[in-house]
């Protein structure tokens, strides 16, 4: 079922065109990475979406129905910006933004310590915002934002600045909250881990949907494939006539049309010794998403 859908939306800042006609749902249960170059609207589109941009054209839809102050309590939201008072302590500061998203006092404070909890943050509740690290003020912030437990979670570059571990953290608790029905929307520029976690994904350049669907499917349905040969244990270089060389997590790979001659190919390698390793695959999220922007 969507809960989440943006139709035609349209916006300029002077002359410049943030949304060009931008659509796409979001259904429930359903963690959808939205990409896009600098520059591109994502932040735009995301604040349409709470009413703090204004559209020239366009709607902004959840279940059906347009998005007002009722529908926006069941919303959660991560600006990229710190959002947050850095004088607070954490603990209070959490359960204070889960009542203004309605939950009850005591719902609130007991949310806020499962939330600290779930982030290894309990034993700094007293702690005020400004004396944590920056790794440690954006769990706060992503807890902030999903506290009450949203049917709806927008949030900007929500992995920024985290290390590994923190990063597996949150991870864990987008995929929980997505299992119990929440649409989650999720922009970054680390394409690895969007292409880990996120099911479906939207790209968009120049405020236009440039290329959306599911993850799995677009790469398999994609005409390029990825290609590593390794001959005597180590990669394998070669002239190839129309092949790109692309270098991936330190390995060389080469581009090739997904109807390459890969028979031709093995044969070429074997050639030159024994070949060891050979890896025919659809191309990563990085790659889908230099073909659709262009660059």
């Amino acid at each position: 079922m969507t809960v989440l859908s943006l139709q035609d939306l349209h916006k300029r800042f002077g002359r410049v065109v943030a949304l060009d006609g931008l659509s796409f749902d979001v259904p429930a249960g359903r963690i959808l990475g939205f990409l896009g170059p600098n520059g591109a609207g994502k932040t735009t589109a995301m604040r349409v979406i709470f009413g703090l941009v204004g559209l020239e054209r366009g709607e902004v839809s959840f279940e059906g129905r347009p998005v007002g102050p009722a529908e926006r309590l069941r919303f959660g939201y991560m600006p990229e910006e710190r959002g947050l008072y850095p004088k607070m302590k954490i603990g209070e500061q959490l359960s204070y933004f889960a009542r203004l998203s309605g939950l009850p006092a005591a719902t609130a404070a007991n949310a806020a310590r499962l939330w600290l909890e779930r982030f290894d943050l309990l034993d700094r509740s007293q702690d005020k915002l400004e004396e944590l690290s920056h790794g440690n003020q954006q769990r706060v912030q992503l807890a902030t934002s999903l506290v009450h437990e949203p049917d709806v979670a927008v949030l900007d570059e929500p992995f920024a600045g985290l290390d590994p571990m923190g990063m597996e953290t949150m991870a864990e608790a987008l995929k929980s909250l997505a299992a119990k029905g929440t649409a989650i929307v999720f922009s970054s520029h680390q394409l690895d881990l969007v292409e880990d976690i996120c099911q479906d994904v939207v790209i968009i350049d120049q405020g236009r949907n440039v290329l959306s669907g599911n993850v799995r499917s677009l790469r398999n349905q994609s005409a390029i494939r990825h290609l590593e040969i390794d001959v005597d244990g180590r990669a394998w270089s070669a002239d190839l006539p129309g092949v790109e060389v692309v270098e991936r997590n330190g390995r060389r790979r080469y581009m090739v049309d997904r109807s390459a001659p890969i028979e031709e190919l093995l044969q070429a390698a074997g050639k030159d010794g024994e070949v060891t390793r050979f890896a025919f695959e659809p191309p990563g999220l990085s790659d889908l998403f230099r073909e659709a922007v262009g660059r």
